[in-house]
């Protein structure tokens, strides 16, 4: 059966800026060296971040590319105490039972060298929290659309968020209490809404630390099929 014909996009001109070879590598060396200052916190300082910052990282992440352009996330910025605290409480409740009962022995040893456990501070002390959702299909006056690529795409959001946090001067830690449920309860997000990362955001506590840890070197995570030829200095 005949779908009629087949519409033509509308096109815009791509802005793009040609840059010499030499200024690629500055850029790229330079942004290596500051994502490489990178760290998952979880000691923060209750000063208050500016709105305009948490507007504008997650405005960035919501230009991250995703399945036939549904866009299919949302981000909800919560800063209440009272709110934070029960969403600490309900989180604790599920680490807990993953700490002492979920999680296999081999999973608990490869935590040790960060030594995290079930108690999640950071919930309570970091000024404002960002709850990721993702949207499993959409809702558009009453009628259910579509999503596609919904995982893959939040994920991709989610690490443009992270991005733009760090380049704001702001620190954040990527947490996954399973299950994630009590967040769209506690929130009151609508039944596509799915919990899919819950973010601590701020500035780090005096004196905070962190576990001291190796990256994988490049030639462990660079595999090459073909011959490349490196950009000149």
């Amino acid at each position: 059966m005949s779908t009629g014909p087949r519409r033509t996009p509308l096109m815009i001109p791509l802005v793009w800026e040609r840059l010499e070879q030499a200024e690629q590598l500055r850029r790229a060396r330079a942004f290596e060296q500051l994502m490489s200052r990178r760290r998952s916190v979880r000691a923060f300082s209750e000063e208050p971040v500016p709105p305009e910052l948490l507007e504008c990282a997650i405005r960035t992440a919501g230009l991250a590319p995703s399945g036939a352009n549904k866009q299919p996330w949302k981000f909800v910025l919560v800063d209440d105490q009272a709110i934070k605290r029960e969403i600490r409480l309900a989180a604790e409740a599920e680490e807990r039972e993953n700490y002492q009962r979920r999680m296999s022995q081999e999973w608990l040893r490869d935590l040790e060298p960060l030594g995290t456990d079930w108690h999640k501070e950071f919930l309570e002390q970091a000024p404002v929290l960002i709850v990721v959702f993702k949207e499993r299909f959409g809702l558009r006056e009453g009628t259910r659309r579509k999503h596609y690529y919904v995982d893959e795409s939040v994920g991709i959001a989610c690490g443009m968020l992270i991005v733009a946090l760090h380049q704001a001067g702001l620190a954040c830690l990527t947490h996954t209490p399973s299950p994630m449920n009590f967040l769209a309860r506690i929130l009151r997000r609508p039944s596509n809404e799915v919990p899919f990362l819950l973010m601590p955001v701020g500035y780090p506590a005096t004196g905070a630390t962190v576990p001291r840890i190796e990256r994988k070197p490049l030639d462990e995570i660079l595999v090459r099929n073909r011959t490349t030829r490196p950009i000149s200095s």
